[in-house]
């Protein structure tokens, strides 16, 4: 079962990269990463939930307050996704992927540049 870090206070330790999938949804695992850190504190200089998280959670068609319970229910990815995929229909995980890609790009490139390059120098 995948836990992943969610203290980001010390500037070297990251959200996943929002390109990175879980089952056929993006986003999904960067979002959890904030909202875990935001819940216990540890979030540093993120904002969660931000325009993007939001973005995306509308277009699955599911509420922030929905995605924090879920959070807290489902402590782990699998369980995250398991619930996931039984919540949001696919059709609208396909909407928000490709609002993310195409709408958001510059977004990701950045996030990219500015996260995965620093974790890669280290």
């Amino acid at each position: 079962m995948s836990l992943m870090p969610t203290d980001f206070r010390d500037g070297k330790t990251f959200p996943r990269r929002g390109r990175e999938p879980i089952g056929d949804a993006l986003w999904l695992l960067r979002a959890a990463d904030k909202g875990r850190a935001a819940a216990a504190g540890t979030i540093y200089d993120y904002i969660y939930p931000c325009p993007m998280d939001k973005g995306m959670i509308a277009r699955w068609r599911i509420s922030v307050d929905e995605f924090d319970a879920a959070l807290r229910a489902h402590p782990t990815d699998e369980l995250l996704h398991a619930w996931f995929t039984q919540r949001v229909r696919p059709e609208d995980v396909r909407a928000a992927n490709e609002w993310l890609l195409n709408e958001r790009a510059e977004n990701l490139d950045r996030q990219d540049a500015e996260e995965v390059v620093a974790a890669e120098r280290r």
